[in-house]
């Protein structure tokens, strides 16, 4: 698998949870200011912003992560600017795996 690929994979991963969650992590708190969660991301957990995609309504999920420690975090940005934790966790790695060739049932 190429990068994008794992990244594409995050993405659908990251924008299904966030679909099932998001009302819910609104409503525990989990939501901030985008400028607030990223600076606590960077400060706290050392984590920067790995990969994005645009998902539907116009919310931008992002992967966060720190190459250092391994922590990672999914977030949602919805179209007013406020960001929610999806998911995080521990043991991020980047990867860059080829692409089976075409034709390859396996």
């Amino acid at each position: 698998m190429t990068t994008k690929f794992v990244k594409l994979g995050m993405l659908s991963a990251g924008l299904m949870l966030a679909a099932a969650t998001l009302v819910e992590a609104q409503g525990a708190q989990n939501c901030a200011p985008r400028d607030t969660v990223v600076e606590r991301l960077a400060s706290k957990y050392g984590e920067s912003r790995q990969s994005m995609g645009l998902g539907s309504n116009n919310a931008v999920m992002e992967v966060f992560a720190s190459l250092e420690s391994g922590s990672w975090t999914i977030t949602v940005t919805m179209a007013n600017g406020v960001t929610c934790l999806v998911a995080s966790g521990q043991a991020f790695e980047e990867l860059a795996e080829a692409l089976p060739p075409k034709g390859d049932d396996a």
